[in-house]
């Protein structure tokens, strides 16, 4: 079998493994895929890039017909479950995982704000992106929330990481005025404390079907009032 020809084998049988979310991860669909198609060890270069996965996963998405509107609860179960096997430096985040992480800064936001769902949902998912590209993480996590979050919600995930800045002394006058103009501000400055807070190795916290189930439990108090 020519190299280009097994590599766009195994494209394809990530892109069927993703699009049936029989896997979520990239990475362990390509090697689920090249298992399920290679006896023995795979060169690098067979494997398609990441890159090149995620540019087909758009393309198909752009040119499919348009199915019924998927719940998006579902969207940030696929997104946050990764999180658990994405490690983070010891020194800034001494308590683990990404999910462990996001799950500890949805309890201090939950305690703080109980009923502001948009606000909870800015903090369990403030990086989903590190999952994806922990380079751009920021955009990332906006690209692939989309539309299933508020635009006050994808504000307080895009400007996390400035407020972070805003505390430390870091970040520049005019920023530093951008933010503060907004009516969220005060909000964005409690997300990035929980942010901080959030660090705390063995702290108690949901597992991420009760945080999902309680978000869920407020969006529909709020369709029924």
């Amino acid at each position: 079998m020519t190299h280009e020809k097994l590599r766009r084998q195994i494209l394809h049988e990530t892109m069927r493994l993703l699009l049936t979310q029989q896997e979520s991860d990239i990475g362990r669909a390509k090697i689920r895929a090249a298992r399920k198609l290679v006896k023995g060890w795979v060169k690098p270069r067979d494997m398609p890039s990441d890159q090149e996965i995620r540019g087909e996963l758009q393309r198909m998405t752009a040119t499919a017909p348009a199915p019924p509107a998927p719940d998006r609860f579902d969207l940030f179960h696929r997104l946050l479950s990764p999180l658990e096997r994405v490690s983070q430096s010891r020194w800034s985040h001494p308590e683990g995982d990404v999910l462990y992480h996001s799950l500890q800064v949805f309890t201090l936001a939950r305690d703080a704000k109980p009923y502001d769902e948009e606000f909870l949902l800015a903090a369990l998912l403030h990086d989903v992106g590190k999952g994806l590209d922990p380079l751009h993480h920021v955009d990332s996590a906006l690209r692939a929330l989309g539309d299933a979050v508020s635009e006050r919600t994808a504000w307080l995930i895009a400007n996390h990481a400035d407020a972070q800045r805003i505390h430390d002394g870091t970040i520049g006058q005019r920023a530093r005025r951008r933010l503060s103009a907004s009516e969220d501000y005060d909000d964005l400055l409690l997300l990035a404390a929980c942010d901080r807070e959030g660090r705390a190795p063995g702290a108690a916290v949901p597992d991420l079907d009760e945080a999902l189930d309680y978000l869920r439990d407020l969006e529909e108090q709020d369709e029924s009032e």
